[in-house]
């Protein structure tokens, strides 16, 4: 008689695969068919001046629709982390190119979605011809330029305070650019590039209606999505059809903090830069599942060969860092040479201007795209001031505090990330019957996708901040102002820098929307340079989109310019740990 025989315990254990990697596969298999499913969509064909197929407000196409925008979202946030690593480093390595590097990024934070959108539209359509391709490249663009900025801003300054000490040890091992950009650099950006990222995320939620219910030079082009389902919900007063779409972005922006984000927050803990280790870590049931199986393990052993072969390479490349003595006359003559350069092209531009002027809109309309700015500048400012004394001290207390950090870092992920602009339909409706002006409004409505901007920062420099100086400012009795003073400001500054010039940015940039808003027929616009762009936008005015879009670059990058770089400066020389 045959007996069965049960594998022992430990002979289980040293099975190759556990249910922690089923589970991974499974997950792997399911989100990998999601993909295929959803990305099938994108491939009809579509000639203009066709239209694509109507948004149906039916609720059971509303998964569709949010995997659709889903996906857009995260191919929008890869592009915009290589061209934040890319961008972000020369800018902060090379002295020249950071003389033109930044105030490019100014300018291009500066423009608006909208703005972009006019200009790329016909051209994305062009590049894949008879294809909904082109749409999508064009949606896609749009949401990574409502992210990308955001991003650059922390790389390029979290490369610009690396700690002098672990700069002159990476000196001392003499390592290459490229290891000291692996080893040393992305880790020590790597918490305040991640808290941005999920900001510029949740970001591009807050213009995923204007990317794919697009409305440009008198031409109407609808995508399938959560934005564009929204929007017509709106256009037909349907109010069961938003609460539904409240419903299902909830669900998402709650899927990708577990899936996504969390495990991500709490892998980053590794990466603080401090010689004691957080008082208690961030956790994530994924993060522990993906611990948890060997297969990982086992790939990335199959992979450790190519990676290093990689790295050989890379760093064969890129010498060890050296200090060179410049010819200080050589220098003066670089400087003056690129100084008549930049004038020659600020007199250019200055000319070209002059005609556009008076051969297009003329002085007048100048003036008065001029003084809807200060107006429009004035509420950027206001919003500011109310967003740092309140979301400032709320952000310190959540990146010092792990366990309030444990309870409320879903909940403002969740506000962030939670598409402002769905809930402009409710407030017009609270407007409308409260007769409150959309021109003190617009205020609110602009706080509610800049002001995070300031409280991701502030969370993500009280994280940086090491936890041995937090301990030490407790035992010698440091509280109140003086707590702020001594740690807390210098710990957090530069990163309240970048929230600061992002929100600036990002406010301007929801001045688009949030000046000029509608419930079905009823539309109210407010007195700015916004709403002025906005409606030059809508009927393809382009001598006035070029106007407004070029009066609002004037604007934040003078702001920048005058105020922000100067913080900066402040910020690298003084108040950094």
């Amino acid at each position: 008689m045959l007996r069965r025989t049960f594998p022992s315990p430990e002979a289980l254990r040293r099975l190759p695969f556990g249910l922690a990697d089923v589970a991974l596969i499974l997950g792997t298999l399911v989100l990998v068919g999601l993909i295929a499913r959803i990305g099938a969509g994108t491939l009809i064909s579509f000639v203009p001046p066709n239209v694509v197929p109507s948004v149906s407000l039916d609720p059971v196409n509303l998964p569709y629709y949010a995997g659709r925008s889903t996906l857009r979202m995260f191919i929008a946030l890869f592009c915009s982390t290589l061209f934040t690593l890319i961008y972000g480093y020369i800018a902060a390595k090379n002295r020249r190119a950071e003389r033109v590097l930044i105030p490019l990024l100014d300018i291009l934070q500066s423009v608006p979605v909208l703005g972009f959108l006019s200009i790329t539209v016909t051209g994305f359509i062009a590049l894949f011809p008879g294809s909904l391709l082109g749409l999508e490249a064009a949606s896609i663009f749009a949401i990574f330029t409502s992210q990308v900025w955001n991003m650059t801003f922390s790389f390029y300054q979290s490369l610009r305070t690396v700690p002098p000490e672990l700069d002159e040890a990476a000196r001392l091992y003499r390592l290459s650019a490229w290891q000291r950009f692996t080893k040393l650099e992305v880790p020590s950006a790597m918490i305040g590039l991640l808290w941005n990222a999920m900001m510029s995320f949740g970001g591009g939620w807050f213009f995923v209606a204007a990317s794919e219910a697009i409305s440009v030079l008198n031409q109407k082009y609808t995508l399938p999505g959560l934005g564009s389902y929204v929007a017509a919900a709106v256009v037909k007063e349907d109010l069961p059809a938003l609460g539904w779409a409240f419903l299902t972005i909830a669900i998402v922006i709650l899927l990708t903090d577990q899936l996504f984000w969390r495990p991500l927050i709490a892998w980053s803990d590794k990466f603080r830069l401090e010689t004691s280790a957080a008082a208690e870590a961030p956790e994530s049931w994924l993060l522990d599942l993906i611990k948890a199986a060997r297969l990982p393990s086992l790939i990335g052993q199959a992979l450790t060969p190519v990676g290093e072969a990689i790295n050989k390479l890379l760093s064969s490349f890129s010498t060890p860092g050296q200090t060179y003595n410049v010819d200080e006359n050589r220098q003066v003559l670089s400087d003056r040479l690129y100084n008549f350069a930049l004038l020659v092209i600020i007199g250019a531009l200055l000319i070209t201007g002059l005609h556009f002027i008076f051969t297009t809109v003329g002085l007048g309309e100048v003036v008065k795209a001029f003084l809807l700015g200060l107006l429009t500048l004035g509420r950027v400012l206001l919003l500011l001031v109310i967003a740092t004394i309140i979301w400032t001290p709320i952000g310190v207390a959540i990146g010092f505090n792990p366990k309030l950090a444990r309870l409320l870092q879903p909940v403002v992920q969740f506000l962030a990330s939670f598409p402002a602009n769905f809930i402009f339909p409710f407030a017009t409706l609270f407007f409308i019957r409260a007769h409150i002006s959309i021109d003190f409004g617009s205020i609110f409505l602009m706080s509610l996708g800049a002001q995070w901007y300031i409280l991701f920062n502030s969370i993500a420099g009280a994280m940086s901040v090491p936890t041995d100086l937090r301990e030490m400012a407790k035992d010698v009795g440091l509280n109140g102002w003086k707590l702020w003073r001594k740690l807390i400001i210098p710990g957090i500054f530069s990163s309240w820098v970048t929230g600061g010039v992002t929100a600036s940015g990002g406010a301007w940039n929801a001045s688009i929307v949030s000046e000029i808003v509608s419930w079905g027929q009823t539309t109210l616009t407010a007195t700015g340079l916004g709403a002025y762009i906005a409606e030059a936008t809508t009927v393809g005015d382009w001598p006035r989109i070029t106007l407004g879009i070029g009066m609002m670059s004037l604007y934040v990058v003078g702001l920048n310019r005058l105020f922000w770089r100067r913080l900066y400066h402040l910020a690298e020389t003084k108040y950094h740990l």
